[in-house]
């Protein structure tokens, strides 16, 4: 009996399908930010084979804030309500100045706008 019979296929690849889209990555980048093969996400995602512990545990480490039960079983949080807010505002920092380097020098950026899928926004004036 294989370690993964005793969890839900489909509801697994859900978690993982919210996962990828959450943090905004396609399933190659995804792949490439925990150190896989692009095949390994394609393949899991279409059911064709289950996860490897090896895995579970390169998402785990690449991402400390999904919980091991959630991800497995369903039950719980995704993400984790502290780390995640953590790791939003960290998010917000780096878009911020990717946008101030990405300007040409003769411009500077006067205000961003950052829309939510959730309807909320937030506003950055310089």
């Amino acid at each position: 009996m294989n370690w993964f019979t005793i969890i839900n296929k489909e509801n697994f690849i859900l978690r993982l399908e919210r996962i990828i889209k959450y943090y905004g990555f396609s399933a190659s980048s995804f792949a490439e930010k925990i150190g896989v093969q692009r095949s390994s996400i394609s393949h899991i995602l279409s059911g064709r084979n289950n996860p490897s512990l090896e895995f579970i545990m390169k998402m785990l480490s690449s991402f400390p804030e999904i919980d091991l039960y959630w991800l497995l079983n369903g039950k719980g949080t995704f993400p984790a309500q502290e780390k995640s807010l953590e790791l939003i505002s960290e998010n917000k920092r780096s878009k911020k100045l990717e946008l101030e380097n990405s300007v040409k020098e003769d411009k500077k950026i006067k205000r961003i706008v950052i829309f939510y899928s959730d309807g909320s926004f937030e506003d950055f004036e310089n």
